[in-house]
């Protein structure tokens, strides 16, 4: 799994943790994603609030890609509500992939 962080020109962030945090928190698919981009962006400039907005999108081999945001106040704590979230999509769409259950759906297609 490769991950390639991009920010914009007011948001500053240290790569090497956000790189530890996707990874650890993406660890169970390692062996099927091929790519995790990571943008980060200040979502306001100077007015305050929610300040900076993480987008992670996730490709796996052979699947379309999956896109999560996530907005807070600091550029950490988005990307580990975004870390968060993916895990949870991934999750739905693997699952559904994996076929829990074993079964056969009408189609003949593993559910």
């Amino acid at each position: 799994m490769r991950v390639e962080i991009s920010t914009d020109t007011r948001t500053t962030v240290d790569t090497a943790a956000v790189t530890a945090e996707i990874e650890n928190g993406l660890s169970r698919f390692r062996d099927r994603l091929t790519t995790v981009e990571v943008h980060l962006s200040d979502v306001n400039g100077p007015k305050g609030g929610p300040d900076c907005r993480c987008a992670l999108e996730a490709r796996a081999a052979g699947r379309q890609p999956v896109a999560v945001t996530n907005e807070a106040g600091a550029p950490e704590d988005a990307v580990a509500g975004a870390v968060d979230k993916m895990g949870r999509v991934l999750d739905s769409a693997f699952g559904r992939l994996d076929g829990v259950k074993g079964n056969t759906s009408a189609s003949g297609l593993p559910t």
